[in-house]
């Protein structure tokens, strides 16, 4: 079997091969430099495309985020007007129980007169409870807020249709530091930044995402808390209730 020479190419065509290379002067060079140009500059626009569209998701994710933050807030101020709500109607209990044993008797009668009476809770202001979050996840959330025009320009629905050949030739594209860094070409030179920049976006947006679910975490977990203590509550006061009903029956 005949040794094969070094540069031979299994994939070429016997076209090309019939055909002389073009020296570096030549027509056929011109050409293909001007094609390995443009792949390049469609290989790096396709780059910084798909860098802005996972900015836009990710934008997007954050806004999700802070929706279920608020949500979250406003599930906690409906547990604990609901858990001020048992501790009052607890309080009424007892009140409704020392009346039924003066009415029982003397004897229960003087006992309630000498016997303290319970604490009363003073009512809320405005009658609203005032629930905080956790520190961790305010935090969050006013950060996350902050990009709210962001997102907005970001979101392809929402930002302005324009032409993108025509974006990266205006001089506010290409940044007024040279660095070695990038390419010579205004037009790669220009791709090259908004991917920098879309990544050091995306970068300071998974961690306000990171923040956001550790805020998250904290939060469901002392609602969780909240909830136990809710349950027994309600529970207590269900056997009270059966109690004084017991109570009233015997009168």
């Amino acid at each position: 079997m005949s040794a094969l020479p070094r540069s031979y190419n299994p994939f070429a065509e016997d076209e090309e091969e019939d055909v002389a290379p073009a020296g570096p002067g030549g027509a056929g060079g011109a050409e293909r430099q001007r094609y390995l140009q443009q792949e390049v500059l469609r290989r790096t626009a396709a780059t910084a495309d798909s860098t802005t569209r996972s900015l836009s998701l990710l934008y997007e994710s954050e806004r999700i985020g802070v929706a279920a933050s608020e949500e979250l807030v406003r599930q906690g101020e409906a547990l604990k007007r609901t858990e001020q709500m048992v501790d009052k109607m607890d309080q009424d209990l007892k009140t409704s129980q020392r009346h039924i044993n003066s009415i029982k008797s003397v004897w229960g009668g003087l006992v309630n007169y000498f016997k303290a009476k319970p604490p009363e809770s003073k009512p809320e202001q405005n009658g609203a409870p005032e629930y905080y979050p956790n520190s961790r996840l305010k935090e969050a959330m006013m950060s996350s807020k902050e990009q709210e025009s962001k997102y907005q320009e970001s979101h392809p629905n929402l930002r302005k249709l324009d032409n993108s050949d025509n974006d990266f030739n205006k001089a506010e594209l290409v940044s007024s530091v040279q660095s070695d860094a990038y390419p010579k070409n205004q037009q790669l030179r220009a791709y090259h930044q908004k991917i920098d920049t879309n990544l050091d976006e995306m970068s300071s947006g998974l961690s306000r995402l990171k923040s956001l679910a550790l805020g998250l975490q904290t939060e469901i977990e002392e609602q969780d808390d909240m909830l136990d203590r809710l349950t027994k509550k309600v529970e207590t006061l269900d056997v009270n209730i059966k109690n004084t009903d017991r109570k009233v029956r015997q009168l």
